[in-house]
């Protein structure tokens, strides 16, 4: 099953960077992922995010305020 992958962040740097990663790793993995960025500040808050970047894997928060590390990515992708 294709796993939703949202970015929930400004489109600043770190989202960007964020983004990529999964994107990479997704792709070196051959999981297939709907990755998404989310940049509507009120959409952002509806998560109950305060700290961007975050990450939201079908509709659940799993990571907030900084580019995750590799191996967290690797875990959400298995």
């Amino acid at each position: 099953m294709m796993k939703t992958i949202k970015v929930l962040g400004s489109g600043c740097t770190k989202c960007e960077k964020t983004a990529e990663a999964i994107a990479g790793i997704a792709a070196e993995r051959g999981v297939d992922i709907d990755l998404q960025k989310e940049t509507n500040p009120e959409a952002i808050m509806g998560y109950g995010v305060m700290r961007t970047p975050a990450v939201v894997i079908d509709e659940t928060v799993v990571h907030s305020g900084s580019i995750p590390h590799r191996t967290d990515i690797e875990k959400w992708l298995a």
